[in-house]
């Protein structure tokens, strides 16, 4: 029998009928996978591996194609623009890299921005005053220089400096040797941490008139946000007190934690309604009292977490926080209205609360509180210009906190009203959206008695 490359023409044959087998079953096999017929797959054949294992419900199917809309352009775009140069830098070749010939001219090409600041040296000026002698007169005429606008009195240091110690000392919470190490490293000017000191008692004097004019648009404002914490002067327990208003920041500090301090603050004249928490301190207030919610709410979810597997406590919490939103959302615009509907919210956590007050369960203690407090917990809802929370004085007091982790209080009693002087300036500036360290400066430059 004749021979092909070794093999005979019947081995071939049978070589491609095996071939052409294993090729029909892989594609009948690729078509089962893909879900549909091909060569040699009929209706009657084994189901797709997609209908025989159903898809997981947490798969997300497909979403169907859509048409492709052309994009809107924008009006106007918002990548990030450059900023007006203060120097300009222009990079040309003078001749042709490839074959030398002499370049001229050109248009720009691409603009590289680079923001830096300047490395300048602290100007030191000397104010010499020349006497000169008057012939006629017989006397020694000495100029009289008007410095009101560069310095404070007969200090050396000029109001940006003490400004800007002021600011990084308050606004920034650096400490006094951190700012002592910045001064020397960005403008080569070496002070002692003493004399940094000491300007930040002569800011202080300078804004103590500011300072009594934002305690008395305190005692002016209809309501009125305060809270206290902890502040120790010398190594011995005190405390810093903060009175709110929606543009004013007011610190004082005291050694009590008593009802006195903010009496003494507001004043008996004071007929605005006291925001605070529930701490006695504030009970003197015989007017209108709002209650921070706030407070009231992180109790009930620390209630719930104390008693995972009481049905009941649970529900009692949700119930009292279902009250608390009703009233937050509630959006009466007339007054008699208001006022009805502040009774009701009372009634009805009031009703909550009074199975619970006598009684030894773990909502005692809460619902004691509702009962106590009652009149003082809806007042927002008579007065809605009044926040349901105390946030405003705690938000006020989250910068003097962070300052005393860094610190650990003050030295002493001219540094603690010091400290409480500046905290009340810059907070206050800072709340009305001005610029604390340009607003320290025109402070310090305004000779108005």
């Amino acid at each position: 029998m004749e021979q092909l490359s070794g093999f005979t023409r019947a081995e071939l044959e049978a070589l491609l009928l095996q071939a052409l087998e294993e090729n029909a079953a892989l594609r009948k096999e690729i078509a089962q996978l893909r879900g549909g017929g091909g060569v040699g797959s009929s209706s009657g054949g084994s189901k797709p591996p997609s209908a025989a294992k159903p898809v997981p419900a947490f798969v997300k199917a497909n979403r169907p194609e859509r048409e492709k809309k052309e994009r809107k352009r924008r009006a106007q775009g918002h990548t990030r623009g450059y900023s007006h140069p203060t120097n300009v830098v222009v990079h040309a070749l003078e001749a042709c890299a490839d074959c030398g010939h002499k370049l001229q001219g050109g248009t720009a090409h691409k603009v590289r921005e680079v923001i830096d600041i300047p490395v300048l040296p602290v100007e030191i000026t000397h104010h010499i005053k020349l006497g000169r002698w008057c012939g006629v007169c017989g006397k020694r005429q000495v100029p009289q220089v008007d410095l009101s606008g560069e310095v404070i009195g007969k200090r050396r240091m000029g109001v940006r400096l003490m400004a800007l110690i002021a600011y990084l000392g308050t606004d920034c919470r650096m400490p006094k040797r951190a700012i002592q190490r910045m001064l020397r490293s960005v403008y080569g000017l070496h002070i002692s941490v003493g004399e940094i000191v000491e300007v930040l008692h002569a800011v202080s004097r300078k804004g103590r008139p500011l300072y009594e004019d934002l305690r008395e648009a305190v005692r002016r404002s209809p309501y009125v946000h305060a809270d206290e914490t902890g502040w120790r002067e010398d190594g011995l327990n005190g405390y810093l007190w903060s009175f709110s208003t929606p543009d004013v920041r007011w610190f004082l500090h005291d050694r009590s934690r008593g009802h006195e301090v903010p009496e003494a603050v507001l004043g008996e004249d004071f007929r605005g309604i006291l925001a605070s928490d529930f701490y006695g301190g504030y009970n003197f207030h015989l007017g209108e009292h709002q209650r921070c919610w706030a407070h009231m709410v992180r109790d009930l979810d620390e209630l719930a977490e104390k008693h995972p597997e009481d049905a009941g406590v649970h529900a009692w919490v949700d119930a009292v926080k279902r009250v608390y939103r009703q009233a937050r959302d509630y959006t009466g615009k007339d007054r008699r209205e208001r006022v009805k509907a502040r009774e009701r919210f009372q009634r009805s956590i009031s009703d909550l609360a009074r199975p619970y007050a006598g009684v030894d369960l773990p909502q005692r203690v809460l619902a004691q509180r509702i009962e106590r407090f009652l009149p003082e917990l809806f007042t927002f809802v008579e007065h809605p210009e009044v926040p349901s929370d105390n946030n405003a004085a705690e938000r006020s007091l989250r910068p003097p906190v962070t300052a005393r982790k860094v610190s650990g209080g003050t030295r002493s009693p001219r540094g603690s009203a010091t400290a409480a002087i500046l905290m009340s300036l810059f907070g206050t500036w800072t709340v009305r959206g001005e610029d604390g360290l340009q607003a320290c400066r025109t402070m310090l430059t305004d000779t108005s008695p």
